[in-house]
């Protein structure tokens, strides 16, 4: 693929990224930060009896807790969340569109708009759902501020072999179809992916800093569902989005392709003459 027709999808794919984030920050304000609000106000109410006993005074405390937070609680939820949403859409968005330009015509005889729906769908798989299932999401207030950086090493670590463990499983399907067909080497190959995966979930140690038992286990599952719901509108929004833009960028490259095709029979035909 031309240099030129790679940097017009790049674009296209930040582009697509950008609006796909503004519809995830739209499902994240409304249907996420409720179960943020109500998960930061448990904790609060929790921390406030050790305050209490502990014999700190609560005008210092307030001080004190006043002085940490440096963004308020709107200034996060509005500005930050789609500050962060949006960034994180842009940067996926342009990542995707350069898989796409590698994949686009060497995972079967599917168009612009196919491809992109595949990749976003596998991508979603991959990157957010796999490792979702071994480290599931959990609101910001719960579990020990010093054990984050751990969490988040194992959150990525896990997405890193999700990832490598999915590209391994399409090589090897390209490779079987020959021999299996394109059915049963894709049935084959999501098999492996899988058991793959699995394998991985139990090597892998677990999460240490376990939500506490008198956490309100609907509140856990409604933002555990907000932040699935968020992702799979994220990655559906890019891939229909996507898919169009895309295929009006490569439309000319097509036209071109069956032109040379046409030009090229039609010079066989007359020097078969």
């Amino acid at each position: 693929m031309h240099a030129s027709t790679v940097r017009n999808l790049l674009v296209r794919g930040m582009i697509a990224g950008l609006l796909a984030g503004l519809c995830a920050f739209v499902l994240a304000y409304v249907a996420g930060e409720p179960s943020v609000r109500d998960s930061i106000a448990q904790e609060e109410a929790r921390s406030a009896p050790a305050h209490q006993h502990g014999g700190e005074d609560p005008q210092q405390g307030a001080a004190e807790e006043e002085e940490e937070e440096l963004v308020s609680r709107p200034v996060q939820s509005t500005f930050g969340l789609a500050t962060g949403v949006l960034v994180y859409g842009v940067a996926l968005g342009g990542i995707a569109s350069l898989v796409f330009a590698g994949c686009l015509g060497r995972i079967g005889r599917f168009g612009p708009r196919a491809t992109a729906a595949l990749l976003a769908g596998a991508a979603f798989v991959t990157v957010y759902l796999v490792p979702f299932l071994k480290y599931p999401a959990a609101p910001p207030a719960v579990g020990n501020p010093d054990t984050i950086g751990k969490r988040t090493t194992l959150f990525f670590l896990m997405i890193l072999l999700s990832v490598l463990l999915a590209v391994v499983a399409v090589i090897a399907g390209r490779r079987l179809a020959p021999r299996l067909g394109n059915w049963n080497a894709a049935v084959v190959a999501g098999g492996g992916y899988a058991v793959a995966v699995v394998v991985a979930c139990l090597v892998l140690p677990g999460n240490a800093d376990a939500v506490p038992a008198s956490f309100p286990a609907a509140l856990l599952w409604e933002f555990r569902l907000a932040s699935i719901g968020v992702q799979a509108l994220l990655w559906t929004a890019f891939g229909l989005i996507f898919g169009a833009l895309a295929e009006r960028a490569l439309r000319p490259r097509q036209a071109a392709e069956a032109a040379a095709a046409a030009d090229g029979a039609a010079r066989s035909v007359r020097t078969a003459g």
